[in-house]
Formats: C-alpha cells, structure tokens, sequence
C-alpha cells in the first residue's frame, strides 16, 4: 500500500488552482520523477475540474486510484494511491487536510493561491504518516489486528484436524465439558448424521 500524492486545489468557476501539493515519488526511477508529479498534478487538476461541489469519488486508472473530495466551498483534496490502499482511509485523510487548511489559510487566498505563496506546511508529514494505514487510522488497526485474530484461530483449528484428531475425541476426552453436554453433543451428531443426502 502506497500512498504518491497527496493535493489541496481550489475550484474556481474558470480554473482548478493548485495551492499546495506532496508528492512520495521515491519509488520511480530518478529520470521519470519530475514527469511523474506533473502528471499527478495534471490528474488532479482534472478529477476536480470534472467533480461537482460536495462530491466524493473514486477514479481507477491502470495501478492506481485517485480519490477526490471537493467541498461546498470549492476547496477540494486528491490523493493519488495504489489500489490498495483503503478508500476510507483515503477519504479520512482528505477531510482532516481540507478541515485543516480552511482554518490556517484564509479563504481570500484560495482564489488566487500558488503553491509558492500558500504557507501550508503539513501536507509532506500527512503524506508521510497515512503511507502506513493501520499506524495513521485507528479503525484501519482495529480491523487488521481482528482480521490477524481470524487468521490464528483458523490456523489452530486446520493444525488440530492436520494431526489427525477429530472433534468427537476432543469431546469424549474434555474435562470441561459435562455429561448432559456431551450427550447433547452425540445426540446432535447422530440426528444430523442421518440427513445426509446421497
């Protein structure tokens, strides 16, 4: 999961103004960089042209996903990632940076703003932080230390049937479990035994 770019434009009615912009673009090679970034932010710019106000959208392309939101008040946000990375992730991000940019950069500015003369810092520490979802999202981790949980308890139950022991003597051998459950238990496997279909 990788995160490349990370944008704030505003979308004025003749234009898409860039204001700020980060970009991780390490993982290409040295001669295709600086084409890379003008191609993010062509791309940016034209999800946005082509947004509405209040909208949230997912656009594919080849390996990767730009995941846009442009705001009622025409400040919009783009992050370009790799597939796999979580939308909803994607999307936390955008509202934290738009939320943040509208209360430390004065709405007179975004109109006639420049990368240059926007005095936005945060972008390159958010990009740097979301590129790990489960560190940057608290839900993102939840879900992945359940999803890792899932995986250990199937992995015990394929080893217990792997060496050859069934349920039925794990029954019969359990301290745990008494009388009136262990007949429960035969009971249930003799009535559910004799409905199979040939």
């Amino acid at each position: 999961m990788k995160l490349y770019s990370l944008s704030v434009l505003y979308k004025g009615d003749a234009k898409v103004v860039l204001l700020k912009a980060a970009h991780d673009v390490s993982s290409f090679s040295f001669f295709q960089r600086s084409s890379v970034q003008e191609f993010m932010t062509f791309t940016s710019q034209l999800i946005v042209e082509r947004s509405s106000k209040g909208t949230r959208a997912s656009v594919k392309e080849q390996d990767y996903l730009c995941h846009v939101y442009v705001r009622n008040d025409s400040l919009a946000g783009v992050v370009i990632a790799d597939n796999e990375y979580p939308s909803r992730v994607a999307f936390t991000l955008l509202e934290k940076v738009l939320d943040e940019f509208s209360k430390q950069v004065d709405r007179i500015h975004w109109p006639v703003g420049s990368p240059a003369t926007i005095n936005y810092t945060a972008l390159e520490v958010h990009l740097n932080r979301y590129q790990n979802p489960r560190e940057a999202d608290p839900m993102t981790k939840v879900q992945a230390e359940l999803d890792e949980t899932k995986i250990i308890l199937h992995n015990t139950m394929e080893s217990l049937l792997e060496r050859g022991e069934k349920l039925d003597d794990l029954v019969s051998k359990s301290e745990v479990l008494g009388t009136q459950s262990k007949a429960f238990y035969k009971t249930a496997r003799k009535q559910n035994s004799c409905c199979a279909i040939m």
